[in-house]
């Protein structure tokens, strides 16, 4: 894979389905082709022959396992098989076979094969071709040559018909050059075998599903921009308006700055969730990367203080095991990682400071039990049982912990309450139905008197914006105090006379070098400064909420008010009808509540814990 800025680029087109392929998740999908285990499984042969070669010091590109004509010594590779089968538990010729594949990567891949490394492209040609027994194929070419001209060669040489290129999860144009689609010397393209009619409609499916992709994502962003656009100083009856909170509902005064980029990028998160509980993985994966690459703009102080980032990288990683990305195995080792570490920034190392804030951390387990589970699946594909066997102990601790009798939940939906509130309260309160009981009615209680506040303060501000006007004030400059003073429309009247007084009524320049030195920058920079006199400890003081001074659980988005659709589509006056359903139609997938995010079922945990079950047990079994 490769690193840096293209990584979402690769990524992003990696989502176009992957016909006839059964995946690790409930996709849906029916096995037509490799299955899904037998992939995995040669990665774990091919991971553990690799150590044992590294142990014993062995280059299968050097004599006498390759001839000086780079051919197989095929005597030296069979001995070798013989040796290493009953080491990794499995038959000779299945051993022979991953030698003979390592070897052969080893030998184009060399430093040596100017060749390979400047003019082939790596073919993974249909399994049922009898005829030809190796795994890989090189082929050499030209980039600026069309696809058609590769598949014609292909067709020529291997007698296939019809066939597709797959690289990258796309599907590439055959009236397109190769360069242009950005393969390169030394990519990796998988030959797929399709009826003339099949491959017409594939084509024309994958095209349908890419655009629908796309458009979903460029809806999602614009809807969020523009509710990123509100400073919740319209009438609270029509606009709808999204607040950053924390945990339990408290709106975070973020810089205007940073609040546009972090609303996209939670905006983004939470429509990838939704398409995640709808096992639109391939659309979901789309959605979280561009939340990550939103999240990538925001301030790094502000991300190790919330789990959002964390949880994300979760969620990503937990795509790449639904669709299969193995591809990918270093980056979701890389984003597991951050997310551990975030994870112990934001909680501390014994969750001392999430006990702290939520007086409980059985809600945040189900985040570790993901975590766990996913590090297992990477470390056994790279062929590091013991590690693998060590993380899926970890996470069936916590399954049985967290899993939940059916016949408690049952009890709180006669109670009134909601399934979500009952897996919730419970996992909060170790199962007891009592304790749930209580602890979903005072939460409850907790966001309707958040809810009637907030309502109450933008009422206040709509009122105070209008008066401020109406005295000659500017809207931004009025909005602005009205925000630092909770709607007081009197506190932000004397804000704003103060900072006229200063400045005697003119605007003189801003030092630029003050504004640089904010840490969180209010409203806008300099409206912060001349607010405050160019005081840069008021200036912080004013705007930086104590939620951001320690570390703290995860921020949400906040929809408020709490509108019929009626009220809520209307939308701002003047507004364009297309914004309004833009606006509405991401609304739709933002959870009522804020904790949504740790509402787990467990059952793909489940599935995923017996799945691994079958592959450790069984190798330990073979081993014994």
């Amino acid at each position: 894979m490769e690193q840096g800025s293209d990584a979402l680029g690769e990524l992003t087109q990696y989502l176009c389905k992957k016909r006839g392929r059964h995946t690790w998740g409930k996709t849906g999908r029916q096995q037509k082709t490799q299955p899904a285990v037998s992939r995995m499984a040669e990665l774990h042969i091919q991971a553990k022959l690799v150590n044992l070669l590294n142990q014993d010091h062995i280059q299968l590109r050097n004599p006498p396992y390759t001839t000086e004509d780079s051919e197989a010594g095929q005597q030296s590779l069979q001995e070798l098989a013989v040796n290493y089968a009953p080491i990794v538990c499995i038959s000779v010729s299945e051993v022979a076979s991953a030698l003979e594949s390592l070897r052969s990567q080893a030998v184009k891949s060399g430093m040596g094969n100017k060749t390979y490394r400047e003019t082939c492209v790596e073919l993974f040609l249909p399994k049922d071709l009898k005829k030809y027994t190796k795994k890989n194929y090189y082929l050499e070419t030209q980039l600026d040559v069309l696809a058609q001209d590769i598949m014609d060669r292909i067709t020529e040489q291997y007698g296939l018909k019809y066939i597709q290129l797959i690289f990258k999860g796309k599907t590439l144009t055959p009236e397109k050059r190769l360069d242009e689609q950005n393969v390169k010397n030394k990519s990796k393209m998988m030959v797929l075998r399709v009826s003339e009619p099949e491959r017409k409609k594939q084509m024309l499916e994958v095209e349908e599903e890419k655009k629908t992709q796309d458009q979903s994502v460029q809806r999602t962003q614009k809807g969020f921009q523009i509710l990123s656009e509100r400073d919740g100083t319209d009438d609270p009856a029509t606009t709808p308006f999204l607040e950053i909170a924390d945990q339990k509902g408290n709106p975070l005064k973020i810089p205007d700055s940073k609040k546009k980029a972090l609303i996209l990028a939670m905006g983004f998160h939470e429509k990838g969730r939704a398409l995640m509980k709808r096992k639109q993985y391939e659309t979901a994966l789309g959605h979280l990367l561009q939340a990550d690459d939103q999240f990538a703009k925001c301030d790094s102080k502000l991300l190790n203080t919330v789990d959002n980032y964390a949880v994300l990288q979760l969620d990503i990683v937990w795509c790449y095991r639904a669709l299969e990305a193995l591809s990918y195995l270093d980056d979701g080792k890389r984003r597991l990682q951050m997310a551990e570490d975030c994870f112990h920034n934001c909680y501390g190392d014994q969750q001392q400071r999430l006990m702290k804030i939520k007086g409980n951390t059985r809600g945040e387990e189900v985040l570790f039990l993901r975590l766990y589970l996913l590090q297992s699946i990477l470390a056994h594909m790279v062929g590091k049982e013991r590690q693998a066997t060590q993380k899926l102990k970890q996470a069936e601790d916590l399954y049985g912990r967290l899993c939940l009798d059916p016949g408690d939940i049952k009890e709180l939906k006669d109670l009134g309450f909601s399934e979500q509130e009952a897996r919730l309260g419970l996992r909060a309160c170790h199962g007891n139905v009592a304790e749930a009981a209580l602890h979903i009615t005072h939460r409850r209680q907790e966001r309707e008197e958040m809810k009637q506040k907030e309502r109450e303060k933008r009422r206040m501000c709509v009122e105070g914006l209008a008066t401020l006007r109406e005295l000659g004030y500017s809207k931004k400059d009025a909005a602005w105090a009205l925000l630092q003073t909770d709607g007081d429309m009197d506190g932000a009247y004397r804000m704003l006379l103060d900072s006229a007084a200063r400045t005697n009524n003119t605007e003189l320049p801003i030092n630029q070098s003050k504004v640089e030195q904010l840490t969180y920058p209010g409203f806008e920079p300099e409206v912060a400064l001349r607010l405050t006199g160019e005081n840069i400890q008021v200036a912080n003081q004013v705007v930086l909420p104590p939620e951001l001074l320690s570390p703290s659980p995860a921020s949400s988005l906040s929809e408020e008010p709490s509108t019929t659709s009626e009220s809520a589509g209307s939308g701002s006056q003047g507004e364009a009808p297309m914004d309004v359903d833009l606006v509405n139609e991401v609304l739709e997938d933002i959870p009522l509540h804020e904790e949504d995010y740790l509402d787990l079922t467990l059952e793909e945990e489940s599935e995923v814990i017996d799945k691994m079950k079958s592959y450790l047990y069984k190798n330990s079994a073979s081993s014994s």
